[in-house]
């Protein structure tokens, strides 16, 4: 799978943008290969968390700090969580799910990728959250990066693979 590399020194909205490229193809490549009946085992006992359970939450992620944020206007709904199932991105998963799950992270991500290419600069502040585009792209980026080390570990559990 070609991922994108680390950023180098570059400007801050590239580098910004080259982190979020680069923590995104970490979490794919993590399930890369993997079957949906891989994608939902919960191998880190007793640990709920899945690979699939981790795009659906980075889904609820990039819809809420960079869609929803960017796009404003209306109201905000969860994608997967709801008030009766709060953890409905990470619980109760089946590998028939696995297919629009996937498609729905790509979906959310090439549709931040198009807000983010329009936004102005990264101090303007968001429509729909009224934090700045800076902080919204942090806020992704941070969990990536934190749910990408949960990730190492839950595919070296399923089958060993190890690496970035």
């Amino acid at each position: 799978m070609q991922r994108a590399p680390e950023p180098g020194n570059a400007s801050e909205r590239e580098l910004l943008l080259g982190w979020l490229a680069f923590h995104r193809d970490a979490l794919a490549a993590k399930c890369d290969g993997l079957s949906a009946e891989q994608l939902v085992m919960m191998p880190a006992p007793p640990s709920d968390l899945s690979l699939l359970g981790l795009v659906r939450h980075m889904t609820e992620m990039e819809h809420a700090y960079l869609v929803h944020a960017l796009a404003g206007g209306g109201g905000f709904s969860w994608v997967y969580c709801t008030a009766e199932v709060p953890d409905g991105d990470i619980e109760d998963l089946s590998p028939d799910l696995a297919p629009a799950s996937l498609a729905r992270w790509l979906d959310e991500r090439a549709r931040a990728d198009q807000l983010l290419s329009s936004t102005g600069p990264l101090g303007a502040i968001a429509a729909g959250n009224r934090f700045s585009v800076r902080w919204n792209l942090m806020k992704v980026i941070l969990e990536y990066a934190r749910h990408n080390g949960h990730a190492d570990i839950v595919r070296q559990r399923i089958d060993g693979a190890t690496g970035e």
